[in-house]
């Protein structure tokens, strides 16, 4: 039998040059499945997403998925792109072990923590207090978050012009009043007197239940000495603060040391980004 994809719709293509396209999965002209490509809105038409694959329960554990899988690389490589993502959910497990096999990678995790507002607000350990970040401070803080965005990033491949330009479309989008937007809180942590790291958690952002950890930071020299976990702590009272019942954030693959406090705080992940260079 002869596993295929055979178009089920007309390409659409957007004026930055993106585009995408549905796919039935067939064995020998029969769809057994559909497949959903498109090239990646983060890094532009040289990398590509496969946006969602399925199966349909008769046809599954036949290997379908994975001849799906391949095909969507000949697609993807003919649309130019080099590289690819999925994005596949935790409790996926098969799925995950499919993109394993297939040669993906991780990128980056999804995590979120329940939030219980029954037990009250956490508190930081002795010495330590936070404060919200001035608006004079604004900009040098803004500047340093860019910078670390646009490196990380790059250091993924995207183009040096394109992730500058995401960045900034992003912190335009989500703190179009700096420090003062609303449903945005920006705080600084303050141990013995010496500002030693910042938090910002958007507590009303786009396909997020709830809370949101965007950006925290622990200022070079003072790293090692837990300030990681008071930052979390805040996060976590300003988004009971502000009615949330969960917190969630994004952790890179080599991130260790981030993905070891997450998990002794009580997060699980959700997903995985995975990816792998098209040749």
């Amino acid at each position: 039998m002869t596993t295929t994809l055979r178009p089920a719709g007309p390409e659409e293509r957007q004026d930055d040059g993106t585009r995408a396209r549905r796919f039935d999965v067939c064995v020998n002209s029969r769809r057994v499945g559909g497949i959903r490509l498109a090239t990646d809105a983060r890094f532009g038409p040289t990398a590509g997403r496969i946006v969602s694959l399925g199966i349909e329960p008769p046809d599954r554990h036949r290997g379908r998925a994975t001849v799906a899988a391949l095909a969507a690389e000949e697609v993807l490589r003919g649309w130019g792109c080099r590289q690819i993502e999925v994005t596949v959910p935790a409790e996926a497990e098969a799925a995950v072990r499919l993109a394993t096999v297939l040669g993906y990678t991780e990128r980056s995790r999804t995590m979120s923590k329940p939030l219980d507002g029954a037990a009250g607000p956490p508190g930081l350990p002795a010495r330590s207090s936070d404060r919200p970040l001035g608006e004079a401070e604004y900009p040098a803080w803004r500047d340093a978050a860019l910078a670390e965005h646009i490196r990380v990033q790059t250091g993924q491949g995207m183009a040096p012009k394109r992730a500058e330009e995401a960045a900034l479309a992003g912190h335009r989008a989500l703190l179009p009043d700096g420090a003062e937007t609303p449903h945005q809180a920006l705080r600084v942590l303050v141990h013995d007197g010496a500002d030693v790291g910042s938090v910002w958690v958007a507590l009303r952002m786009p396909e997020q239940p709830g809370g949101y950890v965007v950006d925290v930071r622990v200022a070079p020299g003072h790293r090692g000495n837990g300030h990681g976990r008071s930052l979390m702590l805040i996060a976590e009272r300003e988004s009971l603060a502000a009615g949330r019942t969960s917190l969630g954030l994004n952790v890179y693959a080599d991130n260790a040391p981030a993905r070891a406090l997450y998990d002794s705080l009580g997060y699980r992940t959700t997903g995985y980004l995975l990816w792998k260079p098209l040749l």
